[in-house]
């Protein structure tokens, strides 16, 4: 998201811990992305040391245009020679390559695991495109048509929750989970969107349990660690938009 934030990656960024790790295990990313904040907070989850090289896409490095050479774009992780692209995919490597170290984050059972994908895909696919709409209106009926698809969205991911959760604090149940990780990369873009069109998006009067959830979701470690502040990230979106991205 979005547009992989194009070219804000000059602002100053602090870097994230370095240290030798199993095979040697870096991420290139770009720190206002929610694509790479979910996966940096399964990293954190797992107790996983990497270096974080944050990358400016707007000249692209030689080491993304090696490690990513068709999409060339963020995040990737690089686990000793081999190269994992796209944050999906990254976040089931993570899982599946370090499956005894913290908890699991997919479910355990195939069905279970399908319908978590189902969901991710929803999130990234319909969410997060009304989400750019929000930030991209170049009017106020524009704005206006994509805060109610942004609702929605919010309102159909409530179900999920209600379902997924079997009225336990996270998707996942008792622990974060899938699709706390994917969804809960969204919510400071959430609050920054709120703050944008002045809107509620996260409305405990519409969707309650997805409210409170964002307040749980926001007080687990590796969330916090990941996640940049919203005023942080807000005057990346007021640039984004103001140059229209």
């Amino acid at each position: 998201m979005y547009k992989q934030i194009l070219s804000i990656s000059q602002l100053s960024v602090p870097r994230v811990k370095m240290a030798e790790v199993e095979g040697d295990l870096k991420m290139l990313g770009l720190w206002a992305s929610p694509f790479v904040m979910r996966i940096r907070m399964v990293l954190e989850q797992k107790g996983l040391n990497y270096e974080y090289l944050e990358q400016d896409l707007s000249n692209k490095s030689e080491l993304l245009l090696k490690h990513n050479p068709i999409y060339k774009k963020v995040p990737v992780l690089i686990h000793g020679d081999s190269a994992i692209c796209e944050s999906l995919v990254i976040l089931q490597y993570i899982d599946e390559n370090w499956s005894k170290t913290g908890p699991p984050l997919l479910p355990s059972t195939p069905y279970e695991r399908a319908i978590a994908r189902f969901w991710a895909a929803y999130i990234d696919d319909k969410l997060q495109a009304s989400l750019r709409g929000i930030l991209m209106a170049a009017t106020e009926e524009a704005m206006t048509e994509k805060v109610a698809d942004t609702c929605a969205a919010l309102e159909t991911l409530e179900g999920a929750f209600e379902s997924c959760s079997a009225g336990k604090d996270f998707f996942a149940g008792n622990s974060v989970g899938y699709l706390d990780i994917i969804l809960g990369s969204l919510t400071v873009w959430i609050r920054v969107l709120e703050n944008i069109s002045g809107a509620k998006l996260l409305d405990e009067t519409k969707v309650p349990l997805l409210a409170e959830w964002e307040k749980r979701i926001l007080t687990v470690d590796c969330v916090k660690k990941a996640l940049p502040s919203v005023e942080k990230l807000e005057v990346v979106g007021r640039e984004m938009r103001a140059k229209g991205y």
